[in-house]
């Protein structure tokens, strides 16, 4: 993938820093692809952007004449719902593959129930054979791993969810 040689003139347009913070840009400014050249080397960055298509909505149909009218439920009382709690998201730094464990027959790093803090390494996202620990960035207990042992993930796919109060 990208060269982590250093350079005189600073970062260089394929560097993993660099590719990363265009990664992140694309999301910000909700660009679907990025390509760049240097010579006889170049780079397509592209993401999965979701197409939203206009789906037509059928006119609701009246009821016959001699039907009687549903009666509208009573609504819950709303004091007696529980507010959903704020969970906060780990999401993929990067595209790649997402890995749950150091190595094949290793423990998870983290798994439901697991108290992690920002350094707290969660799990691994390889692309093009360069494997990047995921730190959790946040301070809280697992309550939800979202993806697959060795499954596909996006950049900014939700890869666990974590409750910070807990």
């Amino acid at each position: 993938m990208a060269e982590e040689s250093p350079q005189a003139g600073g970062p260089g347009p394929f560097e993993t820093r660099t590719i990363r913070e265009l990664v992140g840009l694309m999301s910000r400014h909700d660009l679907a692809e990025l390509e760049l050249k240097d010579g006889e080397r170049s780079i397509k960055l592209k993401r999965n952007v979701p197409v939203l298509t206009a789906m037509p909505v059928a006119a609701p149909v009246a009821a016959p004449v001699y039907a009687p009218a549903p009666v509208a439920a009573a609504p819950a009382p709303a004091g007696e719902a529980k507010p959903a709690k704020a969970l906060l998201e780990i999401k993929s730094p990067t595209p790649g593959t997402f890995y749950a464990q150091d190595k094949p027959g290793s423990p998870a790093y983290v798994q439901v129930g697991s108290k992690v803090s920002p350094t707290t390494v969660v799990c691994q996202v390889e692309a093009m054979k360069i494997f990047n620990e995921i730190p959790a960035e946040v301070t809280g207990t697992i309550v939800e791993v979202c993806v697959e042992n060795k499954q596909p993930v996006e950049y900014g796919q939700v890869l666990f969810r974590v409750d910070p109060s807990a």
